[in-house]
């Protein structure tokens, strides 16, 4: 009995999450130190974009973009960009799986002389 109002309650929840206009918001602020940061954040139902730009003072700039699908596990993809302000550039990417009771995420960084490093962490919450 239970799992059918457990699936009921799963197929409300879908139509109303499909029902919901996607939501956009963006801002622009200085920075303490001369530079500007800006942000765009979009939800379409469950699946959470955004886009960050800094630019600093001296030139450098840093920008990543992420995509993330909220759920019982919350998943998410980011990828970064920097570039310094002596032309050094560095990327890399990371993804990552939250569920309630773990914490998994791997990513790789790859260095302005081309090594890329890569990572897996996994913990308990």
């Amino acid at each position: 009995m239970t799992s059918i109002l457990r699936s009921s309650l799963a197929g409300l929840n879908m139509i109303l999450l499909a029902a919901a206009p996607a939501a956009a918001e963006q801002w622009h602020r200085p920075t303490a130190h001369g530079g500007e940061l800006a942000r765009e954040v979009t939800r379409d139902g469950r699946v959470y974009s955004g886009q960050t730009t800094r630019t600093g003072p001296n030139g450098a700039t840093y920008s990543s973009s992420s995509t993330c699908f909220d759920g019982v596990v919350n998943r998410c993809r980011r990828s970064f960009s920097a570039t310094g302000p002596e032309g050094q550039a560095w990327s890399g990417e990371r993804y990552s799986a939250r569920g309630p009771y773990r914490v998994r995420s791997a990513g790789s960084l790859t260095g302005p002389n081309g090594n890329t490093v890569v990572g897996v962490r996994r913990h308990w919450r």
